[in-house]
C-alpha cells in the first residue's frame, strides 16, 4: 500500500521528551491509583488479584498503550490530533472518522463526571486544613458529612451541595485554564510540576503511615505491616471466579487510560521520529509504581492498623469513595498534625485528578480545532460551556444513578469498545507489518518479535472475549435497566438520552464540517 501524502505538521509540539512522558503518566496516574486499585485488590483475592492484573497489563495494557502512541504520532504527522482524524489516516474507509469519534466522545463523557469527583478532593483538602471535620470520630458521622456535601442528605453549614457546586466551578475553571495554555505552556508545564509533587506527597504519606507501626498497644497484631500482609496475602481460590479476571482487566484499562483517546491525542503532538516504544513503557512504569507500590501501601494497610481485619474488609466492600473520603480522613484525624496530613492526602488526590482530567479535555478541544479551524481560546470556551451544562446530571442526580450511567457508558463500555477497534484497525486495516515499522520508527528500544503475535491475535481475542461476555451476560439487563430502582429510571433514561444526543451532535458536526470542506475544495478547483 502506498503511503498517503503527509500533511504539514501541526503547529503545537511538546517542549521535551520528559514533558510528554510526564503528561501521559499524569493522564494515567489518577484517583484510581490511590482509591480504586487497593479496593479492587482487597475485594478480589489480595495478592492473587495480581496474577490476572499482570497478565492484563502484559497482554492488553502495554500493547494498547504502544498502539495508541503509534497511531497518535502517525495521525499527528498527517495533521490530525484526534482519534477521528487519525483513524482516517490509517484506515481507507469513509466511515473511519466516525469510528474514531469514539475517542472524542469517551473522554468527554468521563470529563463530565470525573471533574466533579476531582472537585471533592479540592474541597476536602480545604475542609481538612480548616478543621471542618476534625471533631468527627466515627464512620457514620464522617459518611454523613460526605453525603451532606454531595447533596444526598440535608444538613451542615459547611458541607452542602452549594459548596460542592462552588468547588466544582473552581476545578472546572482550573482545568480550562491549563488546557487554554496549550500543549507546551499548559499541559506540559502543569504535568512537570504536579506529577513530581504528587509523588512527593505520596512518599511522605507512606513514610508517615509506616512510622505508625501498631497504633493500639493493646492490639500489637493490628499493625501497618500486618495490614500490608493482609492486602497481599494471596487467596488463590479467588482465581476460579470470572469476576476477578474481569475486575483486573477493567482496572488495567482504567489505570493506564487506554481505550480513551487521550494518549492518542497527546502522541499526535510528537515529532515524526520521536521514540514511542521507550516513552510508552516509561509512562506505564511510572503509573504502575504509583498504583502498586504507593497506592497499595496507603489506604488498606492503615485501615487495618486502626480498625482491624474484620472492619477493614467491610470498609473495602464499601467502595473507593468510602475508603478515600470517610475512612482515610478518620485515620489521619488520629495522628499528630492531622489537619496537615489530611490536607496533603486530598491535595495528592486533587493533583492526580487534575493531570488526568486535562488529558480528557484535550481530545475534544483538538477535535474542535481540527474540524472547525477554531483558535484554542474559542475551542476551550465552547468546550467549557457545554461541559458545564452537561455535567449537571452528575451533580444534581448523583443519588439517582446519573453518574453511574455516565461512568458505565463513557468510562467502561466505551473504553473496551474503542480499545478493541484500535487493535483491529491497527493490526488488520493499517497492517501489522506496516504498523511494526511505524512502532520502531526512531525507536531506541526494539520489541521482541513474539510481540507481533500478541498484537495480532492475543490482544484482540482477549478484548473480543470481554465484549462478547458482556453482551451475553449483561447487555439485556443493562439496556432494559432491570437492576435500576424504578424511581430512578426516568433520571437514568434522561442521562442516557443526553449521551446519545452528545454523540449524535459530534457525528453531525463532523459530517457538516467535512461536507463544507469538500465544497470549498470543489470551488477552488
Amino acid at each position: 500500500m502506498t503511503e498517503r501524502r503527509t500533511r504539514p505538521h501541526t503547529a503545537e509540539r511538546w517542549g521535551s521528551k520528559l514533558g510528554i512522558i510526564l503528561a501521559v503518566a499524569g493522564s494515567a496516574v489518577g484517583l484510581g491509583n490511590f482509591l480504586r486499585f487497593p479496593v479492587q485488590a482487597a475485594q478480589h483475592g489480595g495478592g492473587a488479584f495480581m496474577i490476572p492484573y499482570l497478565l492484563a497489563l502484559l497482554l492488553l495494557g502495554i500493547p494498547l498503550s504502544i498502539i495508541e502512541w503509534t497511531i497518535g504520532r502517525y495521525g499527528g504527522a498527517h495533521g490530525h490530533n484526534t482519534a477521528a482524524g487519525a483513524f482516517a489516516a490509517i484506515w481507507r474507509w469513509r466511515g473511519a472518522r466516525y469510528v474514531g469519534l469514539l475517542g472524542v466522545f469517551g473522554p468527554w463523557v468521563i470529563f463530565l463526571y470525573y471533574t466533579y469527583i476531582e472537585s471533592w478532593t479540592l474541597a476536602f483538602s480545604y475542609f481538612s486544613l480548616a478543621g471542618s471535620y476534625g471533631s468527627l470520630t466515627d464512620q457514620a458521622s464522617m459518611s454523613g458529612f460526605l453525603r451532606a456535601f454531595q447533596g444526598l442528605t440535608p444538613g451542615g453549614s459547611v458541607a452542602n451541595v452549594g459548596s460542592a457546586c462552588f468547588f466544582f466551578l473552581v476545578t472546572l475553571g482550573l482545568n480550562l485554564l491549563v488546557v487554554a495554555g496549550g500543549i507546551r505552556w499548559g499541559v506540559e508545564l502543569v504535568s512537570k510540576v504536579c506529577l513530581p509533587l504528587l509523588f512527593l506527597f505520596a512518599v511522605v504519606l507512606v513514610a508517615r503511615i509506616f512510622w505508625l507501626g501498631a497504633p493500639d498497644p493493646a492490639r500489637p497484631e493490628w499493625s501497618v505491616l500486618n495490614g500490608l500482609g493482609s492486602l497481599w496475602n494471596p487467596d488463590l481460590s479467588a482465581l476460579r471466579s470470572s469476576r476477578v479476571w474481569l475486575a483486573a482487566t477493567g482496572q488495567i484499562f482504567f489505570t493506564l487510560s487506554v481505550g480513551i483517546g487521550a494518549i492518542l491525542t497527546y502522541a499526535s503532538y510528537l515529532n515524526r521520529d520521536d521514540d514511542v516504544t521507550l516513552s510508552s513503557l516509561t509512562a506505564v512504569g511510572m503509573n504502575e509504581f504509583a498504583e502498586v507500590i504507593l497506592g497499595g501501601c496507603l489506604v488498606i494497610p492503615v485501615a487495618f492498623a486502626f480498625f482491624g481485619p474484620d472492619q477493614m474488609a467491610a470498609i473495602a466492600k464499601g467502595g473507593a469513595f468510602n475508603l478515600g473520603f470517610v475512612t482515610m480522613p478518620l485515620v489521619l484525624n488520629k495522628i499528630p498534625w492531622s489537619q496537615c496530613f489530611g490536607g496533603i492526602w486530598f491535595l495528592l488526590l486533587f493533583l492526580a485528578g487534575l493531570t488526568s482530567s486535562i488529558s480528557l479535555a484535550q481530545p475534544v478541544i483538538a477535535f474542535f480545532r481540527n474540524v472547525y479551524g477554531w483558535s484554542r481560546a474559542k475551542a476551550v470556551l465552547v468546550f467549557g460551556l457545554i461541559s458545564l451544562l452537561l455535567s449537571q446530571p452528575a451533580i444534581w442526580w448523583l443519588g439517582r444513578g446519573a453518574m453511574d450511567e455516565m461512568d458505565f457508558w463513557g468510562g467502561t463500555f466505551c473504553l473496551v469498545l474503542f480499545g478493541t477497534l484500535e487493535v483491529l484497525v491497527f493490526c488488520w486495516a493499517f497492517g501489522l507489518e506496516r504498523g511494526w515499522r511505524e512502532i520502531h520508527r526512531g525507536a531506541e528500544l526494539r520489541l521482541p518479535r513474539f510481540f507481533q503475535f500478541v498484537l495480532r491475535y492475543v490482544t484482540p481475542a482477549y478484548l473480543l472475549f470481554i465484549l462478547g461476555f458482556w453482551l451475553y451476560d449483561n447487555a439485556k439487563a443493562t439496556i432494559s435497566m432491570s437492576g435500576v430502582d424504578p424511581a430512578n429510571r426516568p433520571y437514568v433514561l434522561a442521562t442516557r438520552c443526553m449521551l446519545i444526543g452528545l454523540f449524535a451532535a459530534l457525528a453531525l458536526s463532523l459530517r457538516m464540517a467535512l461536507h463544507a470542506r469538500r465544497r470549498i475544495q470543489e470551488l477552488q478547483r
